[in-house]
């Protein structure tokens, strides 16, 4: 699933395409990419027609397009979804859900998703002091690259959490936009094993990780993300490159880059967590974690 870095790869793109551009028309292909607008896909083609967009903006894994008036176009890439940029005489991509035509013939919008797991909606804009962000995603934390997130409220709210360090970097509540992926990287870094108790973890510590979390996502955005395959690709349909550069995520039996042992799997929440056993060895003692 796109993380921070490759969703802000993708909202930079659609700010340069299609900030200030109006809507001519909307098209929804397939009813489930707006299963999460209420009202359905002709409410929310008939709803698009007409509306100019404002510059792209981004939170965690979200990212919306605001529109004149006091709504925005919230979407959720999911497992695959692309939001391509087109020539509106481009055949149809495969896997077509939504497509945005605009009113100067330029390129349009499309929304592409194989899995069908992302979606799109129109959702009002509420005030979360001091930013506008849609309703459905008020209640999330912001992410380590907003002004607005606070180091010291992060730091106070993962020494009181009763659980493993990497459940509390996905907890979306607590911070935004970190995944798997990054989870596992910044951990690495700061050399840390993703079970040790995050109430255990001391403020040095813990300002270690957030700086390890903030410079690996850094770098990933800086060669346009993580594609393991075609899944994830930019507004243009490119690729990123930061998976040549992973420490650990996904490189089960390689040597460590740091110290040389082999790179281990374990299974974790239904997928899998990477670490290496000599720079970051497990908790000698384990205790029942919470949620």
């Amino acid at each position: 699933m796109p993380e921070l870095p490759e969703v802000e790869v993708v909202r930079r793109g659609l700010e340069r395409w299609v900030a200030g551009r109006t809507v001519a028309r909307a098209e929804v292909l397939h009813p489930r990419a707006v299963r999460r607008h209420v009202p359905g896909a002709e409410e929310f083609a008939a709803r698009l027609a007409g509306r100019t967009i404002g510059s792209a903006e981004r939170r965690g894994k979200y990212l919306w397009l605001p529109l004149d008036g006091s709504d925005a176009i919230l979407a959720h890439l999911g497992m695959s979804g692309q939001l391509l940029v087109v020539e509106p005489d481009a055949a149809p991509e495969r896997h077509l859900r939504i497509r945005l035509g605009f009113a100067d013939g330029g390129p349009e919008l499309r929304f592409v998703d194989q899995r069908t797991f992302g979606h799109v909606l129109v959702a009002p804009m509420t005030l979360r002091l001091p930013r506008w962000v849609p309703e459905p995603i008020a209640h999330i934390a912001a992410d380590p690259f907003e002004a607005e997130f606070d180091d010291e409220l992060f730091t106070i709210g993962l020494r009181r959490r009763r659980t493993e360090v990497k459940r509390a970097l996905l907890d979306q509540s607590l911070i935004s936009g970190v995944g798997n992926i990054y989870a596992d990287e910044a951990l690495w870094r700061a050399r840390l094993h993703g079970t040790r108790p995050a109430d255990t973890l001391t403020r040095p510590k813990i300002a270690e990780l957030l700086a390890a979390a903030r410079e690996v996502m850094s770098e990933a955005l800086a060669e346009g993300g993580t594609s393991f395959d075609s899944l994830y690709v930019n507004v243009n349909g490119e690729s990123g490159y930061f998976e040549r550069s992973l420490a650990v995520y996904g490189r089960r039996g390689l040597p460590c880059r740091r110290c040389g042992a082999p790179i281990v799997r374990e299974s974790f929440m239904n997928r899998s967590s990477y670490s290496c056993p000599r720079c970051q060895p497990p908790p000698r003692r384990s205790r029942k974690m919470g949620a």
